[in-house]
């Protein structure tokens, strides 16, 4: 009689795992971050801090800036000479091929200036608007400038030029922050408006199915 018990355990125990198993299939798992051309996306959004900054209308960037938004943001300056108005004008290129896009899935454009002592907002507001009248923008002091920095990883240096004066080397990617207020991926140099469209609209795609 013993046998029977026994048999009866090890019968509950099968038919555990098999549940079990069975629940793994029938329930999906989370899919896996879109391969992109040119683009890193991140399995997970990386948190960022408050960031100390003002706009392009010299008021404080609210703690939950990001909160419920795309946003695309590129670290430059406005006496940058190539890189950063070849890139605010792709960005603005791409802006265009976001219009068909639900108002909470259309990204945000936000320049952060890493050159707080020529960039005050009375430059920045006609510097970024000059390239789209929606298009944002952000500075402070070279310590919360050097936060802002820090808290995306950018690199960036200020460069002696003859004269006295100085130019600015700096990180030429874009950061895809997503409505949480994280980090979701990053669009690495050369860009092009229609890629940058088509990978943000597929990370877009993929972050909200993942809720």
């Amino acid at each position: 009689m013993a046998a029977r018990p026994l048999r009866i355990v090890v019968l509950v125990i099968v038919a555990f795992a098999a549940g079990l198993l069975l629940a793994r299939l029938l329930v999906p798992g989370k899919a896996a971050p879109p391969q992109l051309e040119q683009a890193t996306v991140f399995p997970a959004p990386r948190a960022l801090p408050a960031l100390d900054l003002v706009d392009q209308d010299g008021k404080p960037l609210p703690p939950q800036f990001f909160d419920g938004h795309w946003t695309l943001v590129f670290f430059g300056f406005t006496q940058c000479p190539d890189i950063c108005p070849t890139t605010l004008a792709t960005l603005a290129q791409a802006n265009k091929r976001f219009g068909d896009l639900p108002a909470n899935s259309r990204p945000r454009m936000l320049l952060v200036s890493v050159d707080p002592e020529r960039d005050p907002p009375s430059i920045l507001a006609p510097y970024v608007r000059f390239f789209d009248p929606a298009f944002l923008a952000a500075t402070g002091s070279l310590e919360a400038t050097a936060a802002a920095a820090a808290a995306f990883n950018v690199p960036y240096a200020k460069v002696p030029q003859d004269g006295g004066g100085y130019t600015l080397d700096h990180g030429s990617g874009i950061f895809v922050v997503g409505p949480t207020g994280g980090v979701v991926a990053y669009l690495s140099a050369p860009h092009d408006a229609a890629r940058i469209a088509a990978n943000v609209r597929s990370i877009v795609a993929w972050s909200e199915s993942q809720r």
